[in-house]
């Protein structure tokens, strides 16, 4: 009997004691980043990026945290407004995180006396856990669509 108690005791002290960790929602990740852009936050955007994230666009291959940030973040952000995306799929385990869909953004004109023009393409964002619990950007790839005209 007193085997079984203690057995009981143990177990209910290790389930009491265990931590859980609640999935991470990839949308909320990615719907931060995204505000960011917006918000044209560029260090704050920066602070999601991870220090070996790598940066994948048509020939374009990026990697390292101080690579993306001056080479997309900082040279990008300046010439697009109002990015959207469109969530296809996505899916999280304990250590990653990815979506992918298709985005469409305003991109601003080089100078005053040309139109705006609008772009769409496909992309896919991975984020991994890091080893202080802090969810980071490590994989980004765009494809896109020529501008087009803003109609």
């Amino acid at each position: 009997m007193k085997s079984v108690i203690s057995l009981l005791l143990l177990a209910t002290l290790s389930t009491a004691c265990s931590t859980t960790t609640q999935p991470v929602t990839v949308q909320e990740l990615n719907r931060q980043f995204i505000s960011a852009w917006n918000s044209k936050e560029a260090d704050k955007i920066i602070a999601f990026l991870a220090d070996d994230v790598q940066f994948v666009q048509g020939s374009s291959h990026w990697q390292g945290k101080s690579e993306v940030a001056s080479k997309w973040v900082r040279a990008t952000l300046p010439t697009l407004d109002d990015l959207k995306t469109f969530t296809v799929s996505s899916g999280t385990d304990q250590q990653t995180a990815y979506e992918a869909g298709t985005f469409s953004v305003d991109v601003l004109p080089a100078t005053p006396a040309e139109p705006h023009g609008t772009g769409e393409g496909n992309f896919m964002l991975l984020w991994k856990k890091g080893a202080d619990n802090a969810w980071k950007l490590s994989y980004a790839q765009l494809e896109d669509l020529p501008v087009r005209v803003k109609q």
